[in-house]
């Protein structure tokens, strides 16, 4: 997989927690694997992974994306937007080797593509806060 299509997994991943219980998500990503069918081992381990770290730094995500986002809150944003930044949040704040502009340009990409009209921009806003 391209990192562009595991960024892309972790978003469809990510985006589970909204509609399932914490206890729930290992059977989540249990089926979500089964529905991958151009992952290897390594592929789903980090994906998996990813997963797992953002859900531990949920509370600061939010909280982080809280104090940022005027007129905003996290419990009134789309469940599409909130998760693409909430992606984003945690690659600029916890992983030094991706690059900002990447991880903007790349939630930007999946808003475009998920998300409704506006998301693009309003994703971009939130995240250009950080810069």
């Amino acid at each position: 997989m391209t990192r562009r299509e595991i960024r892309e997994n972790i978003f469809k991943m990510l985006f589970r927690i909204e509609f399932h219980e914490k206890g729930e998500m290992p059977e989540q990503f249990s089926m979500y694997e089964e529905e991958l069918s151009r992952a290897d081992e390594e592929d789903l381990r980090y994906i998996n992974e990813k997963v797992q770290n953002i859900v531990e730094h949920l509370e600061e995500i939010d909280a982080s994306i809280n104090e940022v986002a005027e007129g905003w809150k996290t419990t009134r944003m789309g469940k599409v937007d909130l998760t693409l930044i909430r992606l984003a949040v945690y690659e600029i704040r916890y992983e030094e080797d991706i690059p900002f502009k990447v991880s903007v340009n790349e939630a930007v990409l999946l808003a475009k593509k998920y998300g409704g009209d506006g998301s693009s921009v309003f994703v971009n806003g939130i995240l250009a806060k950080y810069a």
